[in-house]
């Protein structure tokens, strides 16, 4: 089998693998059924109404968009500002600082469960919308950071270089050059955010209150207390609106290159 064949083969089946538990369960918010059971009955909107209508869901939803709305905006300019800091090769430590920005990727949800809980509650910042966007923002600043920072090595620096030896300032350097070469990576880096922010459950669960219920809080909570279909009308929302926002990024990214 050629090799090109076998690639394209390979990929495909990865692909598969990954989908194919979106695949068996989205068809679900559709179901007229009380029980997540297939064969499907008949087919029902019934789920996507609850999510919409009951008092728990909807206050759920909004909660996600406040929330995942705060922690895209202060991880985004918290995260192109960390990046535009370690581009700098004079800076000591350059590395280890950057290792320290990405270590909430890493270290396990619990630990940095437990450690905000405590200190939000001492800032008194506890089961508070601020402090659950604080503490989204704590994982989300780490995906920033990469995007950004790929987006930076991309840039030729002899054109920031032109610009200011044409006396233009570092400020409008900055927002004239840099930034919107950058953009690509910022966007992608915001998507990033708020993905992680709609998605996260652990540390919500340690530092937000019963007010501040997100939509992956009351998913979590519906499974452990009764599994509704409305659980996968939730899901489908999460999925369509992640792929509408991925859709606006790339065409903003093309209409972005057609400018250059």
């Amino acid at each position: 089998m050629p090799l090109k064949l076998t690639r394209a083969v390979f990929a495909s089946l990865t692909v598969l693998f990954l989908i194919a538990p979106l695949i068996a369960i989205l068809p679900l918010a559709f179901t007229s059924s009380v029980i997540l059971t297939y064969p499907i009955p008949s087919w029902s909107l019934r789920w996507f109404e609850e999510l919409f209508t009951a008092d728990a869901w909807r206050r759920a939803i909004v909660n996600s968009l406040i929330i995942g709305g705060g922690t895209t905006a202060v991880a985004t300019a918290l995260g192109t500002a960390a990046s535009l800091g370690l581009r700098n090769h004079l800076l000591f430590f350059r590395g280890s600082f950057r290792t320290l920005f990405l270590l909430p990727m890493v270290v396990p949800a619990v630990v940095l469960g437990v450690g905000l809980q405590v200190l939000l509650a001492r800032l008194g910042l506890a089961n508070s919308y601020a402090g659950v966007i604080i503490a989204h923002t704590v994982v989300a600043v780490p995906f920033v950071v990469v995007s950004v920072t790929g987006a930076l090595s991309g840039i030729d620096k002899r054109v920031e270089l032109a610009a200011q030896s044409l006396g233009a300032a570092p400020a409008t350097v900055f927002r004239r050059v840099t930034l919107p070469l950058a953009m690509p990576g910022v966007l992608s880096g915001a998507v990033l955010a708020f993905a992680t922010s709609l998605d996260e459950v652990v540390l919500t669960l340690f530092v937000a209150g019963p007010n501040q219920r997100t939509l992956a809080r009351q998913m979590f909570s519906s499974i452990r207390e009764n599994i509704s279909p409305a659980i996968a009308a939730a899901a489908f929302l999460f999925i369509a609106a992640t792929v509408a926002i991925g859709l606006v990024v790339v065409l903003s990214r093309s209409m972005m290159a057609k400018r250059r």
